[in-house]
């Protein structure tokens, strides 16, 4: 596969991104080892994980992907110097207090949750680390409102640069990001990393797929004009972009049961679960049959083709899910195809934003 350079990085990453928040509860650590050493011989340099992780969260299973493929890593020597090692400091606990005590997140936490991740993974360095949510009070998740009255912001964006870069001038980080931002937010890392001479953040990995395109409501001229890269999350729309759903829904006998959303209530409560976003996937998936694609296709060469995207962030659950997804690298859609996308955005817009 080419590569691509993160922002002003020196990191240069595959346009596919393997995921890995499935490992450790919908994929058991054998079958994660075997779709890790599979994205290695497919060609894909770039993995993405974070202390949260696995999905959904929950105390039994925090730190458990990394863990994982720290004990992946342990047992191949040489794969660490094959791929971008990119994982994630969990934002504000938001109520989770096995992330950590007090709702908000100071410079010590980040030095702790990196000191934390590079126990688990097995490495002496962090390729890409990533703030996984803002510290401040953001629209995320779902949420598509700012409410300046739930500010309970306790440690600036400066101090959150501080702790980055005393992570990176000791050697165990390289380069930083951000996760679930604003333009805001976006823009204020790197002001701020210019005028005090911080690290400067490469990437901003946010949802972005057929059923949620917020990011092109000025997100994306931010990221252009200040050279951020985006890391494209959730591209099938948490399988709803997949069809499997169309015919069934999310409930009942005839759901996919090992499917996240039919399986955790959780995420079936969640902007995927909504069924304005399930009525708008089964319009792009019929537009995807229509043209000869599987909805899959369509969907991931929508991101794969995006002049926004640098590199798109695939979740599997299986070896056939990973052949499926870098199947899809190559696929063009014609000009009349991203029309008729487009229309059908201007009608139902985002519905899982």
């Amino acid at each position: 596969m080419q590569t691509i350079q993160l922002g002003q990085s020196d990191l240069r990453v595959t346009p596919i991104c393997l995921g890995t928040m499935t490992f450790g509860e919908q994929v058991a650590e054998p079958d994660a080892h075997a779709i890790l050493d599979r994205a290695l011989d497919l060609g894909i340099n770039f993995m993405d994980t974070a202390e949260m992780y696995s999905v959904p969260t929950r105390k039994e299973t925090f730190g458990a992907t990394e863990a994982i493929m720290g004990r992946w890593m342990a047992a191949r020597p040489d794969a660490r110097q094959k791929f971008v090692l990119a994982t994630k400091v969990a934002g504000p606990s938001r109520g989770m207090a096995w992330v950590r005590e007090g709702n908000g997140m100071t410079g010590d936490d980040i030095v702790a949750s990196c000191e934390g991740s590079l126990r688990r993974l097995q490495t002496d360095v962090i390729d890409l680390y990533q703030i996984h949510w803002p510290e401040r009070n953001v629209p995320t998740f779902g949420a598509i409102y700012y409410d300046p009255s739930k500010e309970r912001t306790q440690t600036s964006i400066h101090d959150q640069l501080q702790a980055m870069n005393k992570l990176v001038r000791q050697g165990k980080v390289r380069f930083i990001g951000v996760s679930n931002e604003s333009p805001y937010g976006v823009h204020e890392f790197v002001r701020l990393a210019e005028q005090y001479e911080l690290p400067r953040i490469a990437t901003v990995q946010n949802p972005y797929c057929l059923v949620s395109r917020g990011v092109d409501n000025g997100l994306d001229e931010t990221m252009h004009r200040l050279g951020v890269s985006l890391l494209a999350y959730s591209p099938l729309g948490f399988g709803l972009l997949t069809g499997k759903y169309d015919e069934s829904g999310f409930e009942g006998a005839q759901a996919p049961q090992q499917a996240r959303i039919a399986k955790f209530e959780t995420v079936r409560g969640g902007r995927w679960g909504r069924p304005e976003a399930l009525a708008a996937a089964r319009r792009y998936n019929a537009l995807a049959r229509e043209h000869g694609l599987t909805p899959t296709r369509l969907a991931l060469a929508w991101c794969y083709t995006n002049w926004r995207v640098a590199s798109t962030i695939i979740g599997v659950t299986s070896l056939q899910q990973l052949e499926e997804n870098v199947e899809a690298l190559g696929t063009t859609l014609s000009p009349e195809l991203l029309a008729a996308i487009d229309k059908i955005r201007w009608e139902m817009r985002d519905p899982a934003a």
